[in-house]
Order: C-alpha cells, then sequence, then structure tokens
C-alpha cells in the first residue's frame, strides 16, 4: 500500500488539473449523509461540456483508477491528504466563475478546509457560482459539528 500511496501523491502533486476560464467544478460530499451534490455537479458537468470537476481532470482520473476515490471520512487521513493537495492545485489553476455544489458543506470537508481558502487567495477566480466570491463566502455557512 505505502507505494500506492506515494505513487497516488505524484500524481497529485504533478498531473494536469487545469480547466478552461469558468470551467472548474467543485463539490462537497465529505462528512454528509448522501452524496446529492456530487451527483449535481456531475449532471452540470454532462449539460456543460466544457467545465471539469478535479475527478474529470488527468490528475483525478488517475487517483481514483489507484481506488482513491469515496468520501474523505471514509478513506483515510493519508488518502484524504493527497485529495487536498489535488484540489489545492486545481483551485490554483482555476479561473473566472467557479461552479460550486456544496449545499450542507460540512466545515470539515475539502471544500471548506481547503478549496475556500484557495478561492480566495486566487485573484483569476471572481465568482462562485455567479456571484462576486467574497460575497458567496460571506454568507456561506458551512455545517457545524
Amino acid at each position: 500500500m505505502e507505494n500506492k500511496l506515494e505513487q497516488a501523491l505524484n500524481i497529485a502533486q504533478t498531473y494536469d488539473v487545469t480547466t478552461p476560464k469558468d470551467g472548474a467544478v467543485v463539490y462537497s460530499i465529505s462528512f454528509m449523509p448522501t452524496d446529492e451534490n456530487k451527483k449535481d455537479a456531475e449532471r452540470f458537468v454532462k449539460e456543460h461540456p466544457f467545465t471539469k470537476r478535479l475527478d474529470d481532470t488527468p490528475c483525478g482520473k488517475a487517483l481514483i483508477a489507484l481506488g482513491l476515490d469515496g468520501k474523505v471520512n471514509e478513506v483515510g487521513e493519508t488518502i484524504t491528504k493527497i485529495w487536498h493537495v489535488a484540489s489545492e492545485r486545481y483551485i490554483k489553476a482555476a479561473s473566472g466563475n467557479i461552479h460550486a455544489f456544496v449545499e450542507g458543506a460540512d466545515e470539515r470537508s475539502t471544500f471548506c478546509t481547503t478549496e475556500l481558502a484557495e478561492i480566495m487567495k486566487n485573484s483569476k477566480i471572481t465568482h462562485i457560482n455567479g456571484v462576486e466570491k467574497r460575497q458567496f463566502i460571506a454568507v456561506f455557512e458551512p455545517k457545524k459539528y
């Protein structure tokens, strides 16, 4: 397993995570009872073929092919850290409007712990779901436990 995790970390650190402007799609299912946000994101990507979730990038596809998919709370701490590395790079590479399917997102989720901070740092990202990113974050309330 150790070799697989080293390979996964290398993938997370180096494989392509780019999307076109306004093409990044994020979702949150960590610590949640359902995967509705993921299903909504999948439907959105099907309806808007220029968009991509991290899962749809070469990086995400390679991590999933290694068996590293699932909810953060189900896959273990090391695998969660690997996805955080990939998510951080994905957001750093994004621009324009981010499409976020994060209803009911848990404060412990990758979206809340990694992606939101990176969205705020990335000056190329201007909006989340068509709302100026600072306005979105001002009204966004993650679930707290």
